[in-house]
């Protein structure tokens, strides 16, 4: 067994008792639903996440945030498109309902014809209000670092950000990745702290890593992340485990993925993990189907 080949783990209830929440536009590769954020309010259920065609028919071409009663059946609410942001795609937005009651909306987009990335930000008093909120720059990044699918956490204190950045040195290898932690009083302006987390040379993960969610919970802090070993391994990336190290970083935790799709080439990919009053915990992810395509998935489990 190689690292760039690990053996998948076992699905186990992740595939066997989850249910689908959206499915692709059409079953081919790289016709994604997934890049889910979601949040529970007042027994209310919403989820962001990403649509995607193939490359060359629109790429990522919105986002889109949609509510539920059960975590399960979810409506639309509100819809936003690459070009309100003249992007030329759109990734894994973060939905956050910050302690005053207003909702945000982190966006990862693409600038045309570059390899760069940055994230703005729409704020609203509603969620239906996101569909015409201004947006606004708050993760610009630069001529050598491409920002973009935040993880966004209120710790009573401050704002806490983590972001892939995708270094631009080398144009033929912009799909490098870290996660890179940043705080803030306000949830708008940031300031970089430093390397959350890096990828393990010679290991499942060395070619990147992505924090798909955060749980705060003092020494007990953890992370779940996207890794992958080599470049032709992009966009089916597997999901690792990493606990907090430390005042800034993480460490993965484990020689291998903790979780992957049984079906080739075994992308399980951002993950996110709402707690449900009780004790049960429900998940949100994307995974590779047998087509080829992604799509959102949903299981809850004991916490």
């Amino acid at each position: 067994m190689t690292a760039s080949a690990p053996r998948p783990p076992a699905p186990g209830p992740f595939w066997s008792d989850a249910a689908v929440v959206v499915e692709p536009e059409d079953p081919r590769p790289g016709s994604w639903a997934g890049g889910p954020s979601a949040q529970l309010v007042d027994g209310t259920w919403w989820l962001a996440y990403r649509l995607r065609r193939p490359v060359g028919e629109g790429r990522g071409f919105g986002n889109v945030v949609a509510r539920s009663d059960d975590g399960v059946h979810f409506a639309p609410v509100v819809a936003v498109g690459k070009d309100r942001f003249g992007a030329e795609s759109l990734e894994r937005p973060a939905l956050v309902h910050t302690p005053d009651g207003r909702w945000r909306l982190y966006v990862s987009c693409a600038t045309p014809g570059t390899k760069h990335w940055r994230v703005d930000l729409l704020e609203a008093a509603t969620v239906e209000d996101l569909a015409t909120a201004e947006a606004r720059t708050v993760l610009p990044g630069s001529a050598t670092e491409a920002p973009k699918d935040p993880v966004v956490r209120w710790d009573g204190t401050q704002w806490h950000l983590w972001a892939s950045v995708h270094p631009l040195d080398d144009p033929d290898a912009t799909d490098r990745m870290t996660t890179e932690h940043a705080t803030s009083p306000d949830g708008v302006t940031w300031t970089w702290r430093g390397t959350a987390l890096a990828g393990t040379p010679g290991t499942w993960d060395a070619r990147g890593t992505r924090f798909s969610t955060v749980v705060l919970d003092g020494s007990r802090t953890w992370a779940l992340y996207d890794g992958r070993a080599t470049a032709e391994e992009n966009w089916e990336e597997r999901t690792g485990l990493a606990v907090h190290d430390g005042e800034l970083g993480f460490r993965a935790a484990g020689d291998g993925p903790y979780l992957a799709s049984p079906h080739a080439p075994h992308g399980l990919r951002y993950a996110d993990v709402v707690a449900v009053p009780g004790g049960d915990a429900r998940w949100f992810y994307e995974a590779t189907r047998p087509d080829g395509a992604h799509e959102l998935r949903t299981v809850l489990l004991p916490a």
